[in-house]
């Protein structure tokens, strides 16, 4: 199974502070994860000053402030990524952000060795377009998309000069905390058959299962938020992984990873000895002397399975014994 690659989503869960931010780093390196992610954007540039917030942002941040407000205070000016990437470096784990404007997807170009489309991106042509421009593999989430959208997107990725192996299309649904009935997980699948690409998962469910499930039905990423604390003040932090879950999710999915095999249904290497153990065989049931014939009256089936197996056993019913047996003896002719 490909090794699936693991993207811890800081996000804004930094709340503005680069101290935060370094310690959200450190978390994701040692939950294992292969990428940390955070969020490039000019207020400015991202959402008009009356933009009303999402309802999940009014509840989670306990005011009706507007979009713009909220996001202003969580900007990473070029210093905070300059020191973010740094920390990465040091503690070995890559870096990535997802660019919200196109100024950003610049910025970033000589920073990422891939770019992320938010799903609120995905019927933006000319950010598309610029992505698809910069010819890295490209991540695209799907939240909120139809199929037709989806398919859309593609096409102007790849109209652009962006090969579809480059491609990898996430499964994805914006509502924080995500309802389980609303997961649609089978959309992955859906969305891999119709598209030819490669697929993954974004979760923004509560808990881990359902990205552990969605890398047994074929994710090759997944993307997931954390947060230091999850009572702490931001938009995101209640529906977000703590430390511990984090952890708990990297570990699960190279468990299922190690899991899924080769398909090939055979012994495997660890219970080859559990074979003579658990399987059975042939057994003289009472004293059977040498020219007597084999019935079902004087043979048995028990453990262990070192002798004749008892898919044998019509074969050995009616035959002559060519050798006495005590009771219990394992027969050993055919």
């Amino acid at each position: 199974m490909e090794r699936t690659i693991i993207i811890a989503e800081a996000g804004v869960n930094h709340n503005g502070d680069i101290e935060i931010a370094k310690k959200l780093v450190e978390v994701a390196a040692k939950a294992g994860a292969d990428y940390v992610k955070f969020q490039t954007f000019k207020a400015e540039k991202l959402v008009s000053k009356t933009a009303k917030k999402a309802a999940y942002q009014v509840n989670n941040t306990k005011n009706n402030d507007s979009q713009f407000n909220m996001l202003k205070k969580l900007e990473l000016s070029e210093e905070d990524h300059d020191m973010i990437i740094d920390h990465c470096a040091k503690h070995q784990i890559k870096f990535l952000s997802t660019a919200f404007d196109l100024d950003s997807i610049d910025y970033l170009s000589n920073k990422i060795d891939c770019y992320k489309i938010p799903s609120g991106e995905i019927t933006n042509r000319p950010y598309l377009e610029k992505v698809a421009s910069l010819n890295l593999p490209t991540i695209l989430s799907t939240g909120m998309a139809t199929l037709e959208e989806i398919k859309a997107a593609i096409s102007v990725l790849t109209e652009k000069g962006l090969s579809l192996p480059k491609i990898t299309v996430l499964h994805c649904n914006t509502e924080y905390p995500t309802p389980m009935e609303d997961v649609n997980l089978t959309a992955m699948q859906t969305i891999q058959e119709a598209c030819s690409v490669k697929v993954g998962y974004s979760d923004h469910t509560l808990g881990i299962e359902i990205p552990v499930a969605a890398v047994a039905m074929g994710a090759v990423i997944i993307e997931k938020h954390f947060t230091l604390d999850k009572k702490m003040a931001g938009p995101d932090h209640k529906a977000s992984l703590s430390p511990s879950e984090l952890e708990n999710m990297v570990s699960a999915i190279r468990n299922i990873e190690s899991a899924m095999g080769n398909g090939i249904k055979t012994p495997s290497q660890s219970e080859q000895k559990n074979l003579a153990v658990a399987r059975k065989s042939i057994i003289a049931s009472k004293a059977i002397k040498i020219g007597n014939t084999f019935t079902e009256d004087n043979l048995t089936i028990k453990r262990p399975g070192t002798g004749i197996s008892p898919m044998k056993w019509y074969d050995i019913l009616g035959r002559k014994a060519k050798r006495d047996y005590e009771s219990e003896d394992l027969i050993v002719e055919e």
